[in-house]
Formats: structure tokens, C-alpha cells, sequence
């Protein structure tokens, strides 16, 4: 199979589908690779490093979605890429489809074969390609939540450590799995005073266990949620349906109740977001203020660190490349269920039944489309 790398080009996106040690795993399999020039530069990857791991480095994104069966990238694809998609072709990555009709709209049109990341499931349970990315993002809320705490950025003035005489910022996290554990453990770790909201008891129990009295675990009902939020300097929003939109659990009008300086960091603006104040974000202008409280929003997070996210991502996607490539998207997606949930679109048609259903596509199941 001839694999295809583009650079990615969304807004201070560094991160790249592919490392050189990725690539190698491929061609040593017997594939092709193709890059385009500079994908890697974001994390320190010349094209020097890719061609002497036996890849081919093309002029520019369009030379690679002309020759590749396969497109592997990061984000999801951006207007002008998927222009380029065509029918039969697969494309791997991050897609986020249930909260963008226009993507959707154009991946069906293409007929490309479109496998998601983060629907990709596990045989242990949890979604292992959107692990990685939900550990960087749940530990860099908290760094984005402390440098937008600073009252120059329109933020509280407090220190969310505190220092001896002066008590801690309270930072609540919604949602105790992958992301909000990890951003429980940074917050934990610089001695906020730190709420973590879920509605499940068997995570509640776990995360009471792990952090021993250093974090409050709270059931998280409407009027628990509505408590916390209104007393907290850091909100951090953790919540997942996988493969759905995000629910609104913070309305417009608990924001403009919020103390004046709180700041929300919605980790969930990829489905669409948890509070009804967000709207996506870039990493060149992370914040807005709505009502006094700052939001940041940032749609990709993980690129910030690219290096980590890209090497941590590999780790999880290159075994299912691999997988592909070696048996033929078909073969590899019927083989394997927890690689079929990834498959979103093929052929014009959604495989995914929350995305057919918030978007109002026919929901066809992966194993009819791929008969």
C-alpha cells in the first residue's frame, strides 16, 4: 500500500501522523510511504530523517492526496483537504464529526473510506487512540488554566497553589475519566484545593482511592454541579460521549453567575464543548472573556506539545496502520471490531450510529457498508 503523510495545517497544529520511526515500521512491512516536505518539522524531524526511514519526500500536500491509498494525519481534514479526498481512498485521523455538519457533509460527498481515532475502541473498553491525546490535554488544562489565572489575562489573581498564610485557588474538574484524571493529578500535584464531579460510582470510588483524601469526589447532580462551579477559580470541562456531542452541562446563565475572574477550560470543544459559552480556539488566540469569566478553547491542544502528543498518538495508531496496510482497509476493519467502531464514513455512507443521529444521516452499520 502507498501511505501518504501531509503536513498539517491547522492553526499552530506542529503535531504529523507519521514519525520517522512510524515510517520505517511500514516500509518495513513492504509499503510505500510518502511525506510531504517539512511535516515533521514540529517535532524536530527533518526530511532527511524520513527519507533515510525509507520514505519519499513529496513538494506539497497535493502530490500526496493524488498518490496515496491511504492518508494518515492528525486533525481532522480541513476544507481544502478534503477537496482533494477521492473515492476508495482511506483517510486515518482525528475526525470529530458529530459537531461539524460541513466535514461530515463533504466526507460523504468524497466517498472516501474515513476511520476516527477517537471512535476506536479497545478490548479491555475505553477508546486507546484518543487515550494519549486525552492524558496531554487533561494535564495542559491545567497549565493553560494556571497562566490564564493571571490577572493580566483577565483572570482571578490567584495562585493556584497559594503560598504558606494564603489558601488555594479551587479548581473543579467535570468528568473524572482519562482527561479529567490526568488534569486531577497536575491540579492535585500543585496543592489546589481540587472537586472532581462524575456519575459514576465505580469512578468516584476509584478516584477517592487514588488521590486518598487529596481531591473531594462529588456525584455530580445538577444542583452539585451548579454549587461547585459557582465556588471555583478553575473549571475544567472532562466530559465524553464518545463519538457524540458534548452535553451542555454549563449554561450561559451559571457563567454569568460565576465569580468575576473564574476561567473554564473546555477540554471537550472538540464535540462541541460542555459549556454554552464555549466556541472553538486557537492556540494563537487561546482566550475570550464572556460575562468576566475567561474561556479558553482551544480545539487542539495536545499540538502545543507536539513532540510528546506525536509520539505518544504513534504509539496507539501505528498498529492499526499497519493492520490496514497489510490486510486492505476490508479485511482489516471486518477482522477487528474494535478497529471497525472506528470506521465513520465509507462510500457516502455514516457507519456511526451518534453521528448519523445528531447530524440526521442514515445510520448504515459498518459490517452492511463493508458487505
Amino acid at each position: 500500500m502507498l501511505i501518504g503523510v501531509p503536513k498539517e495545517i491547522k492553526n499552530h497544529e506542529y503535531r504529523v501522523g507519521l514519525t520517522p520511526d512510524s515510517v520505517q515500521e511500514l516500509v518495513g512491512n513492504g509499503h510505500q510511504v510518502i511525506v510531504e516536505t517539512l511535516a515533521g518539522a514540529g517535532i524536530g524531524a527533518d526530511d532527511a530523517e524520513y527519507v533515510s526511514a525509507g520514505a519519499e519526500i513529496r513538494p506539497d500536500a497535493a502530490s500526496v492526496f493524488a498518490e496515496a491509498d491511504m492518508v494518515v494525519k492528525v486533525k481532522e481534514p480541513q476544507a481544502v483537504e478534503r477537496a482533494m479526498l477521492r473515492k476508495g481512498q482511506i483517510l486515518y485521523t482525528y475526525l470529530h464529526l458529530a459537531p461539524d455538519p460541513e466535514q461530515t457533509k463533504e466526507l460523504v460527498a468524497s466517498g472516501a473510506i474515513c476511520i476516527a481515532y477517537e471512535t476506536v475502541t479497545s478490548p479491555r473498553g475505553g477508546l486507546p487512540l484518543l487515550a494519549p491525546m486525552s492524558q496531554v490535554a487533561g494535564r495542559m488544562s491545567i497549565q493553560a488554566g494556571m497562566n490564564a489565572m493571571e490577572r493580566s489575562k483577565g483572570g482571578c489573581g490567584k495562585l493556584l497553589s497559594g503560598v504558606p498564610g494564603v489558601e488555594p485557588a479551587k479548581v473543579v474538574v467535570i468528568g473524572g475519566g482519562v482527561v479529567g484524571c490526568n488534569a486531577a493529578d497536575m491540579a492535585v500535584g500543585t496543592r489546589a484545593r481540587v472537586t472532581i464531579l462524575d456519575r459514576s460510582i465505580e469512578t468516584l470510588r476509584h478516584l477517592d482511592d487514588l488521590y486518598a483524601g487529596r481531591a473531594e469526589t462529588v456525584y455530580s447532580t445538577a444542583a452539585a454541579l451548579e454549587k461547585h462551579v459557582m465556588e471555583a477559580d478553575l473549571v475544567i470541562g472532562a466530559v465524553l460521549i464518545p463519538g457524540a456531542a458534548a452535553p451542555k452541562l454549563v449554561t450561559a446563565d451559571m457563567i454569568s453567575r460565576m465569580k468575576p475572574g473564574t476561567v473554564v477550560v473546555d477540554v471537550a470543544i472538540d464535540q462541541g464543548g460542555c459549556f454554552e459559552t464555549s466556541k472553538a480556539t486557537t492556540h494563537q488566540d487561546p482566550t475570550y472573556i464572556v460575562d468576566d469569566v475567561v474561556h479558553y478553547c482551544v480545539a487542539n491542544m495536545p499540538g502545543g506539545v507536539p513532540r510528546t502528543s506525536t509520539f505518544a498518538l504513534n504509539n496507539a495508531t501505528l498498529p492499526h496502520a499497519v493492520a490496514i496496510a497489510n490486510k486492505g482497509y476490508k479485511k482489516a476493519l471486518m477482522d477487528d471490531e474494535h478497529l471497525r467502531n472506528g470506521l465513520n464514513v465509507i462510500d457516502g455512507k455514516v457507519t456511526y450510529r451518534e453521528v448519523a443521529e445528531v447530524l440526521g444521516y442514515e445510520y448504515v452499520p459498518a459490517e452492511k457498508a463493508l458487505a
